[in-house]
């Protein structure tokens, strides 16, 4: 069974703290080695023994590991509670909410094992992350005591509902309006590609406020899941990532008071902006764990696979391939060495993170598939891994922004 990268992992955790000027920064001021080996072993095992099992049985089934093996259920919902019971949702956040205060760079270094292992469960969990993120930097008193300790303990799922039928990358084109009305704003629209718009028990909802002004009118209103008017569409048919539910969403006279509003009314784009490097970064983190996990899969593939009496990996063209995206990787833990450094310093500007989703989602790409042209016919089948990634990574180039839209981002900056 598959070891995540916990080499490499330690690698870049160790060069990241080895740097004099990273000395006393938020998110590293609790590491030792001692816990990183804490913490990395037992995500490790988490990966390995829960969310690897969870591609190999299918995708549209849950599995949880107890010590006498594996056992599957029906379900996502069996290895996202193994995930909660292992206190994971919790890792960074706050411990006035319940949270474990792991220092941010170890918490990059679990997203990075959770997605070497399964991409589609991490996209969910991730998202519930991001919403305590978002919560502790512009939310009220009142809604963090309200919201946070539920959604440290994995007992409330988030979504976060930007996306509409005629609006992605441009805020400009979100057509859901919050009217004010009385006390209360009054939400009506629709959205689509929701990831967790079935289970969520609160949407972070992108509407706006004062449509006349354009994305400066956004701001960012918090909907429960039980809400009246609220509607859940279809759960959408995907070409990969199954286990992540993707919903289409609707808004119809959906009334919630003025206080749910997270931050100050008509700040939401700003808000979003803030949070674009740490999300763009974070995917290009398991970008590069997906690509490690492919070349692993074809090492281990080409080495026990024999054609013409010798071995596939003993073939020039096999060794060169594999060669070739070796050097991809290590450039690419290099990068991300690079980057974690900058966004820890806060440093790290929108350009450059889109920069690096931008290289290391499409990096990403190339190493897949010549991994899985590396198993031949084998690489077609979903009971191997690789083609599992294949399909599960191709929408890391759409997702948090275009490979289009990161080279507009970066043109910007030059």
């Amino acid at each position: 069974m598959y070891q995540a990268p916990l080499r490499e992992l330690r690698f870049v955790l160790d060069e990241l703290l080895g740097t004099q000027s990273l000395a006393g920064l938020r998110g590293l001021e609790d590491y030792s080695p001692e816990l990183a080996e804490q913490v990395l072993g037992e995500a490790g095992r988490f990966a390995q023994n829960v969310l690897d099992p969870l591609n190999q049985s299918g995708d549209r089934e849950g599995a949880h590991w107890t010590p006498e093996g594996v056992k599957t259920a029906k379900g996502f919902k069996a290895a996202y509670e193994q995930y909660v019971e292992g206190g994971w949702p919790a890792l960074g956040a706050n411990p006035e909410f319940g949270g474990q205060a792991v220092p941010n760079v170890l918490s990059s270094a679990v997203r990075e094992l959770m997605a070497s292992s399964n991409l589609a469960f991490k996209l969910g969990p991730m998202l519930t992350i991001g919403a305590v993120e978002a919560l502790d930097l512009c939310g009220s008193p009142e809604q963090k005591q309200r919201y946070l300790p539920k959604m440290v303990s994995g007992e409330l799922i988030t979504a976060i509902a930007m996306t509409e039928p005629g609006a992605g990358s441009d805020l400009q084109g979100v057509r859901t309006t919050a009217r004010r009305d009385g006390n209360s704003y009054v939400v009506n629209g629709a959205k689509t590609y929701i990831t967790n718009g079935q289970n969520a028990d609160l949407i972070i909802v992108v509407a706006k406020t004062e449509p006349e002004l354009g994305a400066r009118g956004t701001s960012l209103i918090l909907v429960e899941g039980d809400a009246a008017g609220f509607k859940r569409g279809r759960n959408l048919d995907k070409v990969g990532q199954h286990s992540a539910d993707t919903s289409e969403l609707f808004f119809e006279d959906v009334r919630v008071p003025m206080t749910n509003c997270l931050g100050e009314e008509n700040r939401g784009f700003v808000y979003l902006m803030s949070q674009l490097p740490q999300e763009r970064l974070t995917i290009a983190i398991s970008a590069q764990a997906c690509a490690q996990r492919a070349f692993d899969e074809a090492v281990t593939f080409t080495k026990d696979r024999s054609a013409f009496g010798k071995k596939v990996f003993e073939f020039q063209n096999t060794k060169f391939t594999l060669a070739d995206l070796k050097t991809q990787l290590q450039v690419g833990w290099a990068h991300l060495d690079w980057a974690l450094s900058r966004h820890l310093k806060g440093e790290l500007t929108t350009a450059e993170a889109s920069a690096a989703k931008l290289w290391h989602t499409e990096m990403q790409a190339r190493v897949i598939d010549a991994a899985l042209q590396l198993h031949g016919g084998a690489g077609f089948m979903n009971e191997y891994m690789v083609a599992r990634l294949w399909c599960d990574a191709r929408v890391t180039r759409i997702y948090g922004g275009t490979s289009e839209i990161m080279k507009e981002v970066i043109s910007r900056s030059i």
